[in-house]
């Protein structure tokens, strides 16, 4: 994709993507180049945050933290 005219015309299409959307690119990116077992590390490590409950508004158990 080194062609300006084609780049632009891409461009014009689909509009620039989000810096999400980048973001989201440069990671898959990086997940690929791990092993399998990094790979299979990482996908426990993000469903187990996944699961857990979010944490309380203001601190540990509604109390605000004092710090």
């Amino acid at each position: 994709m080194k062609s300006r005219t084609f780049m632009s015309d891409l461009r014009e299409q689909l509009g620039s993507p989000s810096s999400e959307t980048i973001e989201g690119l440069r990671l898959l990116r990086a997940f690929v180049k791990l092993s399998s077992r990094q790979r299979s590390e990482v996908i426990e490590l993000v469903e187990r945050f996944a699961s857990d409950p979010p944490p309380f508004p203001g601190g540990v158990n509604g109390r605000p933290d004092p710090r």
